[in-house]
């Protein structure tokens, strides 16, 4: 055999498995058109689905500033909402991360957490007009929250022992500004506010 006909071998050979896989080879495929290898389940570690998953629930519920009716003149102008401490324990897991460590090899948990809020600045700034928006004031609410907690961290090599810090403390500071609409607003029946 030649050279030439080697090649020319050797390019069928070749588009064999893909014709068969894409549906063209003459009934291989048992139902319809493959992918050819692409069509075999491909193992994903769990950590990027939850990665994925936390990623959705964070914007969902705290990455977006809500727009809140116009402040009455009679009402109170202070934030009222104080962060959620499932918003605490997410910042403060972004800051000093617990989940990721290596099973039997190095391990990390917390207990005993005590949540404490407290705020700092409570203001609402000058209305000014917010693209997409309209006429809005930015009401300002900046929290700090200390979290007290005991520490365990599970090192596994060479020696396995746990270690116990049991006054550990992280200050997280979290902004729960929201928008106020200003002017003559329409709240009629069709309109949510």
């Amino acid at each position: 055999m030649t050279t030439k006909g080697f090649y020319k071998l050797s390019r069928f050979v070749w588009l064999l498995p893909l014709l068969a896989g894409f549906g063209c080879g003459g009934g291989i495929t048992e139902v319809g058109p493959g992918i050819g290898i692409l069509s075999y389940p491909t193992p994903v570690s769990p950590w990027f689905q939850k990665k994925q998953e936390d990623q959705f629930w964070f914007h969902e519920r705290y990455a977006r500033a809500p727009i809140l009716g116009p402040l009455s003149p009679d009402g109170p102008h202070i934030a009222l909402d104080e962060p959620s401490d499932d918003q605490v324990m997410r910042v403060l897991e972004k800051a000093r991360p617990v989940q990721g460590g290596i099973p039997l090899m190095h391990e990390r948990s917390r207990n005993n957490v005590r949540i404490v809020k407290e705020k700092i600045t409570d203001q609402i700034d000058p209305p000014r007009f917010y693209p997409g928006i309209g006429p809005a004031q930015l009401h300002r609410s900046h929290w700090k929250c200390m979290v007290y907690f005991t520490e365990y961290t599970r090192p596994g090599w060479p020696i396995p022992h746990t270690l116990e810090d049991r006054e550990a403390m992280e200050v997280v500071y979290i902004d729960m500004d929201h928008l106020h609409m200003v002017g003559n607003v329409d709240t009629g029946p069709s309109n949510e506010y």
